[in-house]
């Protein structure tokens, strides 16, 4: 497990609401007052060493804290992890020192090459015990501790052995890893497969979740005609996700929150919007 006793005593993001940056809202934030409380980006985005990105960057920090999100280290790979991309990783975290930084429950990689989706895995002890030693590897070179992220599923293997909230328990305890609760991707993945997005809340452990997403999703229908949802990023957060929010902090306190907009990126004003409805379900859904 990592041992969190030895490594700097690293900020945290505040229990308010932030946005996935993007570029096109670079005037609008850094002009703006109490829209937003932190910033998300993509790791994937800022490890070049010049340039406008991590110039941006760096005036951002310097105003608000950060969380550094990534997409590509393929923790669910069965191979080991790309030496490489988690040295530039190490790097970029040294730079910024952000408040937070996570990955996904999933793998991108194979024969050294690169997907480009972050596709599911079965849960079974051999899947336990490659994603804790790849968990391992990344807090130890990072030299803080990661979150990790539950995924938007499509499909069940017949492999599983266990349920995934029970996947997520057993890494946080043979890791010492903290846990970025996906609300839409626990919508979507009930709606899928047909299941309760409430039992699947209250089995999580939420006392380990140290973030929390938000992010709108499409609707499609699969080959059966049963309702298929689709995690695009790409527009307002459903109702049915905003519920769920209520009761993840009704149960489990305030904790950041995150609002996600990665496709069909819309003008700054209707970010802001979501925003601050994320604000408003903070205030309203915790007890004083």
């Amino acid at each position: 497990m990592f041992d969190h006793s030895n490594t700097p005593d690293f900020a945290k993001l505040p229990h308010g609401v932030g946005v996935g940056y993007k570029p096109q809202h670079f005037s609008e934030i850094m002009a703006s007052d109490g829209a937003v409380d932190w910033l998300e980006v993509h790791a994937e985005n800022y490890m070049g060493d010049g340039g406008r990105p991590p110039a941006q960057l760096e005036a951002l920090g310097a105003k608000y804290p950060l969380s550094i999100h990534g997409v590509g280290l393929s923790i669910g790979s069965e191979g080991p992890l790309d030496p490489a991309h988690l040295k530039r990783l190490q790097k970029l975290c040294d730079r910024v020192n952000p408040a937070s930084f996570s990955e996904h429950l999933a793998w991108s990689t194979h024969d050294m090459g690169f997907l480009n989706d972050l596709l599911p895995l079965p849960y079974t002890d051999q899947t336990l015990t490659t994603v804790a030693a790849h968990i391992d590897q990344v807090q130890n070179t990072l030299g803080r501790q990661m979150l990790l992220e539950n995924p938007s599923n499509y499909l069940a293997f017949k492999e599983t052995q266990m349920p995934e909230v029970e996947f997520f328990a057993q890494l946080v305890e043979r890791t010492g890893c903290g846990l970025l609760l996906d609300v839409n991707n626990v919508f979507i993945s009930a709606t899928n497969q047909q299941t309760d997005p409430l039992s699947y809340l209250n089995a999580f452990p939420l006392a380990h979740v140290g973030e929390i997403h938000m992010g709108g999703h499409d609707h499609d229908l699969d080959d059966h005609g049963a309702p298929l949802l689709i995690d695009s990023h790409g527009r307002e957060v459903a109702e049915p996700v905003w519920v769920l929010l209520d009761h993840v902090l009704r149960t489990a306190g305030s904790r950041p929150v995150l609002i996600e907009w990665d496709t069909d990126v819309p003008e700054w004003p209707v970010l802001a919007t979501e925003a601050a409805r994320a604000k408003t379900a903070l205030q309203t859904a915790v007890p004083a």
